[in-house]
């Protein structure tokens, strides 16, 4: 992984972008931009859209009107600048794949199981770099889920990604696991911008630099404003506030 090398510059840009689900608009002329080396919470009520916005950002899902650019580039043609982490890994435990096999499939327009020696050696780095090099043989079905996650996040890394992209990475995790994730994150930090979808407030008040708010617009607000009021009495009372460090319950 590289390090930014272009501080302050705009890597992401989503310009008055509107979307529908048919005839249900979702967003409507919404425009943001993301930094180099900025570390972004998507926060937002279920429905609210915080997902299809990530799936508009990688281009799984196209704007009725606007765009989103990723230096400059339209998500068809910048898929190697972006990683991402879905918010569901689907796959079939019967399937005999290992831990660096499963990094291995991130790597870009290659059939699987042809790989060149600098994509091996990128998936070794990059399970260095999320602590799980001793597992690399080991079997992803048989792994702990936080070690899945982490094998996810190499996953996403292997391309040398400049933007990474996660789709509630606290979802279904322990305490524990939460805690070892926002240590990772922040070191990722150090060397790509990342912009995380969650309501695990957690992970506002820690490493975080900038907070954005989703609920059919896109709001961004200061650090230090955030909390569980404010998203409680902008976005509902239906919201499900949580922490990987401590437990807030459900508040309906």
């Amino acid at each position: 992984m590289k390090k930014p090398s272009r501080p302050n510059e705009s890597i992401l840009s989503v310009e008055h972008l509107s979307f529908s689900y048919g005839d249900k608009p979702l967003f409507k002329d919404i425009s943001f931009t993301v930094n180099d080396g900025d570390y972004v919470t998507v926060l937002g009520p279920n429905g609210g859209g915080k997902s299809t916005l990530a799936k508009l950002i990688i281009g799984l899902l196209l704007p009725s009107e606007g765009r989103v650019r990723i230096r400059g580039l339209s998500p068809g043609n910048a898929g190697h600048l972006i990683g991402y982490v879905p918010q569901y890994m689907n796959f079939d435990t019967h399937f005999p794949i290992s831990v660096f096999n499963t990094v291995l499939t991130g790597a870009m327009n290659r059939p699987f199981g042809f790989y060149t020696r600098e994509e091996r050696l990128a998936a070794s780095g990059v399970l260095e770099a999320v602590g799980l090099e001793a597992l690399s043989r080991a079997s992803f079905a048989e792994i702990s889920g936080g070690q899945r996650q982490r094998t996810m996040i190499a996953r996403a890394l292997v391309g040398n990604p400049e933007l990474l992209i996660l789709d509630e990475p606290t979802a279904g995790v322990d305490v524990a696991i939460g805690q070892d994730l926002e240590e990772l994150l922040r070191r990722l930090n150090e060397k790509l911008t990342i912009l995380m979808i969650t309501h695990d407030f957690g992970f506002v008040d820690k490493a975080v630099s900038r907070v954005f708010c989703v609920n059919n617009n896109v709001i961004e607000h200061p650090i230090e404003e955030v909390d569980e009021n404010l998203i409680l009495s902008s976005y509902g009372r239906g919201v499900k506030s949580v922490r990987h460090d401590v437990h807030l319950g459900d508040h309906r």
